[in-house]
């Protein structure tokens, strides 16, 4: 038999027995497998939300200002434009290997159990329950593996990193729109300086509130199904991943702060 004649009838057998070629999936696809589009979807409000009770909590602007400049931002953040920033970004940070690799985690039974509670504890109005069984909730698993298993949680998914940077951006923005209202030119440079000298006092409140949001949120999560979530968090795929979408996500809010300040300013600043 001729080489040619020899060498046909393998290649053939060789794609029957390969099988059909699995593209790998897209970024789009692997968003939508995992629970950040939903999450994604609460952003506009839960900034709002979150900056419009800061504001009046800390009594410098009067309410009405408050709600004002949470009317702005509520309407200068849109989820789909996060979500494409995510996209791009996925597209171009991850290879089609670790692309496929987390789509299949997210599709494992554990992960869309695990998926499904990020999911709730996202809403807006689980906030006060967070709060409410925070003091419950530390005393409970206080000195516990639950308890032990958060630094390698937080250092796996980078939530308190990310949340640090993310509020001290905020709030830098705002400062613009504050310094106006108090007819105080030198007031946003003093506000920079104070938040910037006070990173490390941020970094523990909000250290404290994703502990707490930890605790609420995967209280009906097994050890067993945490250890394998955290296993997929430092694993390649999974930390390029995580860097890659808590990144997307920062840039997303972080860039139209300094515009929604210049707004306020401009809004909020006195009649000459």
């Amino acid at each position: 038999m001729k080489l040619g004649t020899l060498v046909k009838p393998l290649l053939i057998t060789g794609l029957f027995l390969a099988g059909p070629v699995m593209a790998a999936p897209s970024a789009q696809q692997v968003l939508a497998a995992s629970p950040i589009d939903d999450i994604v979807d609460r952003y506009p409000a839960m900034m709002s939300e979150g900056i419009r009770e800061g504001l009046k909590r800390s009594q410098q602007l009067p309410p009405m200002v408050a709600d004002t400049i949470g009317y702005v931002v509520t309407n200068s953040f849109r989820a789909a434009d996060i979500e494409q920033q995510i996209v791009q970004n996925l597209e171009r940070d991850l290879s089609g290997k670790q692309l496929e690799a987390v789509e299949g985690w997210y599709q494992t039974p554990v992960a869309r159990k695990i998926s499904t509670a990020e999911i709730a504890a996202s809403d807006p109005a689980v906030w006060k329950q967070i709060q409410a069984r925070a003091t419950e909730l530390n005393k409970k698993y206080k000195g516990t593996d639950r308890a032990k298993l958060f630094e390698r949680f937080d250092r796996a998914s980078r939530a308190t990193e990310s949340a640090v940077d993310t509020t001290i951006a905020v709030q830098l923005g705002l400062a613009t729109a504050m310094a106006a209202f108090s007819r105080d030119s030198a007031n946003y440079d003093e506000l920079k300086q104070t938040i910037e000298s006070q990173r490390g006092k941020i970094r523990g409140i909000v250290e404290q509130q994703v502990y707490d949001s930890y605790l609420h949120t995967y209280e009906k999560i097994s050890s067993q199904e945490m250890g394998l979530y955290i296993d997929f968090l430092e694993s390649g795929p999974g930390t390029a991943f995580s860097k890659t979408v808590t990144g997307s996500i920062q840039q997303a809010i972080t860039d139209p702060i300094e515009s929604i300040g210049n707004q306020m300013a401009r809004f909020l600043a006195p009649q000459k």
